[in-house]
C-alpha cells in the first residue's frame, strides 16, 4: 500500500486543480478529489500498468463529476459556478487578480466539452492521447476540439479586453 501512496501522492496537487476548475468550490474539489482517490485505490488491480496514471486518475476523476453533474440536474440541484472565492491570491496587483477573473470567466463561457480539453492539455499538461483516454473520445476529437476551444477562449478574452488608456502630454 505504500508503493500505491507513493505513486498516487505526487499526482494530487493536479488533481485539486482540476477539480476546482470543474466545480469552482473548495469543498465540492476536495470531496472530488478524495471520491477519485478512494476509487482508484480500490480499483487498483483494474490498472493498466503501461498506460499513464495521471491520465488513468483523471478519467476516473472526469468520469465522477459527470456522474455528480448528471444526478444534480436530475436532483435539481443548483451549483455556483462562479465562486472565485477559492483562489489562492497570487500576490499581484489588482489588474492581475482582474484578469485571472476575466479568465475564469471566459473559461466558464465555453461549451463544456471545450473547457475541458483546455483545463487537461493547457494547465495540466496531457498529451493529446492522454486527453483523449480521459475522455473516452479520439483524438482528432481532441484536436478540433482543442483549436476551436482556443479560439473561442481568444475571442472571448479580445471582447472583454478594456483598452489601456494612455497618458498624454
Amino acid at each position: 500500500m505504500d508503493e500505491v501512496a507513493a505513486l498516487i501522492e505526487p499526482q494530487i496537487p493536479a488533481l485539486r486543480r482540476y477539480a476546482w476548475a470543474l466545480v469552482r468550490d473548495r469543498e465540492a474539489a476536495d470531496d472530488l478529489v478524495q471520491d477519485c482517490l478512494e476509487r482508484a485505490i480500490g480499483r487498483w488491480h483494474l490498472r493498466r500498468r503501461d498506460a499513464s496514471l495521471k491520465a488513468w486518475l483523471f478519467a476516473i476523476q472526469h468520469n465522477l463529476f459527470i456522474d455528480r453533474t448528471r444526478r444534480a440536474r436530475r436532483d435539481r440541484v443548483l451549483v455556483d459556478g462562479a465562486d472565485v472565492s477559492g483562489i489562492p491570491d497570487p500576490l499581484v496587483e489588482q489588474d492581475g487578480r482582474s484578469g485571472v477573473r476575466d479568465i475564469l470567466l471566459c473559461l466558464d463561457a465555453l461549451a463544456a466539452d471545450q473547457k475541458e480539453i483546455i483545463l487537461l492539455v493547457g494547465v495540466e499538461d496531457l498529451s493529446y492521447a492522454e486527453a483523449a483516454r480521459v475522455l473516452g473520445i479520439p483524438i482528432g476529437t481532441v484536436m478540433s476540439r482543442l483549436s476551436r476551444g482556443r479560439e473561442r477562449l481568444r475571442h472571448l478574452l479580445e471582447a472583454h479586453a478594456v483598452p489601456s488608456l494612455r497618458r498624454g502630454k
